[in-house]
């Protein structure tokens, strides 16, 4: 079955080089959505594993969210077709990555997880290089090479050792357990810089701010939760030493989500403020899956669905925006609401998720999570609490300030919003708010 969808993504490569395929593109990628969930309804999810590929919930869940992401990837990113600036190559570029992502979440072996996972870093760095906005991509570009290159090469000479030991890389076989501190520091240490845990997010921040709107996209959508996979694959093999400490990773990932929080209070930027928040919401999730508890790996699952759709829907809002103020600063984006009073809305709706307010996603997450860390320990209550009234406090004030207060004197006519920004809106608000209601597909795992 996965040979199949893998399959269907390498034929839609001549596809990106034919003239006036940008929709087909997109309507495709729909039609693949529809694919993989009917597959899987009428196989079940323990039905198709080959040698190297196969799903599991957790993978299944990943690569629906992939696909979700690159679909409105291609919707999101008019302007490049509007400007014909290198079309041909951008889709090519969103077709490889998705195939990177799709090989990374299927694949039944820690090497082969390991090379895409490694792999899918070229055509996200492609992207923010060469459609990004301004001269500091490059450095951004840096940034985001360098933190991933030089965490990930102790996992690679990990995952040797391992198999120099226990003659097997295959997930399958991870029951042998590894009391080796190095081992551990060295295996985690990527997937903690991709998650990103605060002290190594510089990264995240630079990237979002310097790439296009797909590139904002797929980074928080999908390449944030590449970290929470990796660590929830691994820990198993780990998790005798893992108990011992893992003490210091939640206090890290919750006294970082509130330092975080605090910076979200200070930005100027749209998309700095909103890629700060992401580093807040996974250092919750970091918390949840160093938990090693039921409760703590069912909320990260949730928390990171929830998280990859709100984010991606506030970073197509903030380009909405600056493709028509030319600007992303607080300080000029005021008054939308005058303008853009449908838009307006969408700004709420998607602020209001991003605050774990029901109905959505990000609440259930959020009280598994709070669930599983108290459970813990009591002492969590206290950051948890911060967090979760500056994430409040700094999704009020990303409204606030972008709807509200006196109109950028310069604006003289607008335009209201397309159909095509309506439905992306749409797109990542209603299923982000549905999901809730079969809650248990995202829960019962294991």
């Amino acid at each position: 079955m996965m040979m199949k969808f893998l399959l269907s993504l390498l034929f839609m490569v001549p596809l990106s080089f034919v003239k006036k395929g940008f929709w087909f593109n997109q309507c495709l990628y729909m039609g693949l959505i529809f694919l993989f969930l009917t597959e899987i309804s009428l196989g079940g999810l323990y039905c198709n594993i080959s040698y190297f590929m196969g799903v599991d919930l957790l993978s299944y869940i990943m690569i629906l969210l992939s696909f979700w992401i690159c679909s409105l990837m291609v919707m999101a990113s008019e302007g490049i077709l509007k400007s014909n600036y290198f079309t041909s190559l951008y889709l090519f570029t969103l077709l490889v990555l998705l195939i990177s992502l799709f090989c990374t979440f299927a694949s039944l072996n820690l090497f082969v997880f390991y090379l895409f996972f490694e792999f899918s870093l070229i055509p996200i760095l492609v992207l923010i290089v060469g459609w990004g906005y301004q001269p500091e991509r490059i450095q951004a570009g840096v940034y985001l090479l360098f933190y991933t290159l030089v965490a990930s090469l102790p996992m690679m000479i990990s995952i040797f050792y391992y198999y120099s030991f226990y003659g097997s890389l295959d997930f399958f076989f991870f029951f042998k357990s590894v009391e080796f501190l190095m081992f551990y520091l060295c295996m985690s240490v990527v997937f903690l810089v991709k998650m990103p845990m605060y002290f190594v997010h510089l990264w995240l921040p630079k990237a979002h701010v310097e790439a296009p709107v797909s590139g904002s996209m797929i980074l928080a959508g999908v390449m944030l939760k590449l970290g929470g996979y990796g660590l929830m694959r691994l820990m198993q093999m780990m998790i005798p030493l893992a108990i011992k400490v893992n003490l210091v990773f939640v206090i890290i990932g919750l006294v970082g989500g509130f330092f975080v929080s605090l910076i979200c209070l200070r930005q100027g930027d749209v998309k700095s403020l909103i890629a700060y928040s992401s580093v807040a919401h996974m250092g919750i999730v970091l918390g949840g899956i160093m938990t090693l508890n039921y409760w703590g790996l069912s909320g990260s699952l949730v928390m990171m669905v929830a998280h990859g759709l709100c984010s991606s829907g506030l970073f197509c809002l903030a380009n909405i925006s600056y493709e028509r103020l030319g600007s992303r600063s607080l300080y000029l984006n005021k008054g939308l609401i005058n303008l853009m009073p449908s838009m307006s809305l969408w700004w709420f709706l998607l602020s209001s998720s991003n605050m774990a307010a029901p109905p959505s996603l990000n609440l259930l997450g959020e009280i598994m999570l709070i669930n599983s860390l108290i459970s813990w320990s009591f002492l969590c209550m206290i950051f948890l609490s911060l967090i979760s009234f500056f994430s409040a406090a700094y999704s009020l004030f990303l409204y606030a300030y972008s709807q509200h207060g006196k109109l950028f004197s310069s604006l003289y006519s607008f335009s209201m919003g397309g159909v095509r920004e309506y439905l992306l809106m749409f797109l990542h608000w209603f299923p982000l708010n549905i999901m809730i209601l079969k809650g248990e597909f995202l829960v019962l795992w294991n």
